[in-house]
């Protein structure tokens, strides 16, 4: 007997803790939550069940790891911000987490995270998401970002977006 992998065990695992209306709530919510003043007695209206049965599952969800987040996704483009930039660093690993913490914490960051490093042609292990009108600005808050990390910043770029990519996760089918 070949054992299965971890991820396939916690696949099936969070599979088993989904029934009918957990379902629904996923299916009624992957596409976003309805733009109302109350999004989730919406949900409930359209599922025939209490609002604070839909929190209440959904919370369960978010903490069994069925779902990771729930969350706006703005159009940054809509709202003005035309350039996007993927910073990349070259910090020392031991310090990667507080240092992503720092640089995540930034209102200037829409997200930060760690990234395994390919030397010798990629030293970067840090990547932290910026957002300016244009690449002035965001060259600026890339600046910030160099003068937080001091002597911890070993070198670092700026990806610059060309395209939009449309970001979504798996989908349930109705």
């Amino acid at each position: 007997m070949t054992p299965r992998p971890a991820s396939a065990i916690r696949a099936c695992s969070a599979e088993a803790l989904l029934d009918t209306i957990d379902r629904q709530i996923i299916v009624a919510t992957q596409a976003g939550l309805p733009r109302v003043a109350r999004p989730y007695h919406a949900i409930a209206a359209q599922l025939g069940v209490a609002a604070e049965e839909v929190m209440r599952r959904l919370r369960r969800m978010l903490e069994t790891g069925v779902i990771r987040r729930i969350g706006a996704v703005p159009n940054h483009y809509v709202l003005g911000y035309q350039a996007n930039g993927m910073s990349v660093w070259d910090v020392p690993d031991e310090r990667v987490r507080e240092l992503g913490e720092k640089i995540g914490a930034l209102d200037s960051v829409s997200h930060c995270y760690h990234r395994p490093r390919h030397l010798p042609a990629w030293p970067y292990n840090l990547f932290a998401m910026v957002h300016g009108r244009d690449r002035d600005e965001v060259e600026a808050k890339v600046l910030t970002i160099a003068d937080l990390l001091g002597t911890a910043d070993r070198g670092h770029t700026v990806l610059y977006s060309t395209r939009i990519l449309k970001k979504t996760g798996l989908r349930l089918g109705g």
